[in-house]
């Protein structure tokens, strides 16, 4: 027996990961804030990649030459001027539109920022004593983000050193503020502080009998279980039926958002800052990625000079070194946005094409799609597709931002019929799910009932038994 040692040479195929895919896929998958906030420490890293600064909208990016943007702030009618345009904006999206002289006035600035801490800051430091604004400062700071206070009083007053009685002056001063029921401790006390208020001032009439329904029975009424709130309180059901829709319409459970409420108008309402934009432009769609504006990179001028002499010999090896290395780290990061912008609007482009009637028509257009379909379309993975659109929101025609996994959720239009259906019952004899499915099924849409209850329940509606009054 012999043993043979022989070489061949075999070409095998073997797939590979580069680190500048790994790169490039990291910041496709980034949201809106988590890439500033790469552009930001790459720019303070980077002596080599800048960022040209230009006037740009907060929401759209699109430049702006005076105090609004041409492109997503509504003009008011011919003759009203420029006052009031953005008003229906929060103040942070305002702020940056207005006239660099109001950054020289605080009371301008007060306005501008207008965040609730700060609304509690300014009044309170008004209201007391300079001796006690370390316990306003610590009360505010113990805020969470419902605008419920946190610490107790023997936490916040061994905090601060300071006496029980200094610290209610402080509590109770707060608890005067708009909006009413800020630094309660819990649901309960915010709904009782604001119907004391409403009782107080005469703004509306309050119902009979609302405190002790708040204060014993909220669960219970939640649940609409007026006739047992009624037999507990010994009323009517009628009477218990005024104090539900005087909570539910008057009153805010959280502090915090009847805030947000009053600084845009519209406490149902979030303003987003879209990455794309879909516009209707004489009857076409068109799209654009917003970071092609927000985000204007280029590499340094003085070190594209000091590139370009890089082989004469009066620059040292280390030098070059530098220059080397931070024009290429600064080209490979602007090289990366690139991509991620050009992706972007390729998946967009092709949702435009399949979700047409979506974007023009309303939800109930919506038609069934998912990311491997719109890969196949463009060429890409569905990985790809899902980077490229997770956390990510579209502003579409209609001027509302939503989220890209809307253009994948053929559900949407169903729940839109079960909200609909629901708000449209007899509240005496409310839809049980059997017969909401049944409902849809005429309508053309054949679902399950438990896919009903899934719905509903994603949709926060309560079931029949409970809804009924």
């Amino acid at each position: 027996m012999s043993i043979e040692l022989n070489q061949q040479l075999q070409p095998t195929l073997q797939t590979k990961v580069t680190p500048k895919q790994i790169a490039a896929n990291y910041i496709l998958q980034m949201s809106s804030v988590e890439l500033q906030e790469a552009v930001s420490q790459e720019l303070d890293e980077n002596p080599a990649l800048e960022m040209l600064e230009l006037p740009t909208c907060p929401i759209c990016g699109s430049p702006v030459t005076g105090n609004y943007c041409t492109e997503c702030m509504p003009r008011k009618a011919a003759g009203d001027g420029l006052s009031g345009m953005v008003d229906d904006l929060p103040a942070d999206v305002q702020q940056p539109l207005r006239d660099e002289a109001d950054d020289l006035d605080p009371i301008a600035r007060a306005e501008a920022e207008f965040t609730l801490d700060e609304h509690l800051f300014w009044n309170l430091h008004a209201l007391l004593p300079t001796d006690l604004h370390p316990i306003a400062e610590y009360a505010i700071g113990a805020l969470d983000e419902s605008g419920f206070l946190t610490a107790g009083d023997d936490e916040i007053r061994a905090a601060t050193g300071t006496s029980q009685e200094q610290v209610e002056q402080v509590l109770s001063t707060m608890r005067g503020l708009e909006p009413i029921g800020i630094g309660s401790r819990s649901i309960v006390e915010s709904l009782l502080a604001q119907i004391e208020w409403l009782r107080e001032t005469g703004e509306m009439e309050v119902p009979a009998g609302a405190e002790s329904v708040v204060r014993d029975h909220l669960t219970r009424l939640g649940e609409r279980k007026f006739r047992e709130v009624a037999s507990a309180v010994g009323t009517s059901v009628d009477q218990v039926l005024a104090i539900w829709e005087f909570v539910k319409t008057n009153l805010n459970p959280y502090p915090a958002s009847a805030f947000t409420a009053a600084v845009t108008g519209n406490g149902s309402r979030t303003i987003l800052r879209p990455d794309v934009i879909i516009r209707e432009l004489d009857g076409e769609l068109v799209v654009e990625v917003v970071e092609s504006r927000r985000f204007n990179l280029r590499i340094a001028p003085i070190y594209s000079s000091l590139s370009s002499q890089l082989r004469s010999g009066e620059t040292s090896e280390n030098d070059k070194q530098h220059v080397r290395e931070y024009v290429g780290r600064a080209k490979f990061f602007i090289d990366n946005i690139n991509r991620r912008r050009a992706t972007m609007q390729k998946i967009a482009e092709c949702l435009c094409d399949r979700q047409h009637d979506y974007l023009l028509h309303g939800v109930q257009h919506l038609v069934p799609l998912t990311r491997a379909e719109v890969g196949e379309l463009i060429g890409m993975h569905e990985s790809t597709v899902s980077r490229a659109t997770a956390d990510k929101f579209v502003m579409i025609p209609s001027g509302e931002v939503v989220p890209f996994s809307h253009f994948f959720t053929a559900s949407l239009g169903v729940k839109d019929q079960i909200r609909k259906m629901v708000e449209a019952e007899d509240p005496g004899r409310p839809y049980s799910d059997q017969e909401i499915a049944e409902l849809l099924l005429g309508d053309g849409v054949a679902i399950a009932r438990r896919t009903v209850a899934k719905y509903r329940d994603e949709l926060q509606i309560l079931p029949a038994r409970l809804r009924h009054r």
